[in-house]
């Protein structure tokens, strides 16, 4: 019972380091990544289609995407999308669409780091509520005299190691977020 108490906080721990990983991608560094048009909705003959189903998108330069559209005739369309995108990208068409990365400001650098500052602490946040409701799962049956106080002692401390483990994941991630922003 204990076990599946801690194995269910850890995935839903996991999920919330994937949903930061997620986030961070999108948050623009200085270097050209192809996850950075993961949010760009193509209109596909009238539907809204994600880049990646009408396009590969690859990385030619550091600096430079290279998207190339699987039917020529898109090429108008993805353009329009991504300038639509709000990334401040601004991209060059021909049969293939070049996306320059644009030197980022030491303002908007800033930005960018305080951007995920506020995520890394919004998955704190999610981590800590998790813990929270373990430990409330390993009182409760504690409570109903399911498991001894020693197991609740014992699972309480392997919680909150559990709980370091991730939030330190995180402040790895975030230093390593904003090594990346802060390169020149």
């Amino acid at each position: 019972m204990i076990q599946e108490i801690k194995q269910d906080g850890e995935a839903r721990m996991q999920k919330t380091l994937e949903a930061l990983e997620s986030t961070f991608s999108k948050v623009r560094t200085g270097r050209a990544h192809p996850g950075m048009l993961t949010g760009v909705m193509v209109s596909y003959y009238g539907s809204p289609t994600p880049l990646n189903q009408v396009a590969s998108v690859n990385v030619e330069d550091s600096r430079t995407l290279l998207v190339q559209p699987f039917d020529r005739t898109m090429v108008q369309a993805i353009d329009k999308a991504i300038r639509e995108a709000d990334l401040g990208l601004n991209p060059m068409t021909a049969d293939v669409i070049r996306v320059p990365m644009p030197a980022l400001t030491e303002e908007t650098r800033k930005d960018m780091q305080k951007l995920a500052r506020g995520e890394a602490e919004n998955s704190r946040v999610s981590i800590r509520n998790i813990r929270r409701d373990m430990m409330n799962d390993i009182k409760e049956l504690a409570k109903e005299k399911e498991i001894s106080e020693d197991d609740e002692r014992r699972a309480s401390d392997d919680i909150q190691k559990i709980t370091d483990k991730y939030i330190e994941t995180i402040d790895s991630r975030l230093s390593k977020k904003e090594t990346d922003l802060m390169a020149v």
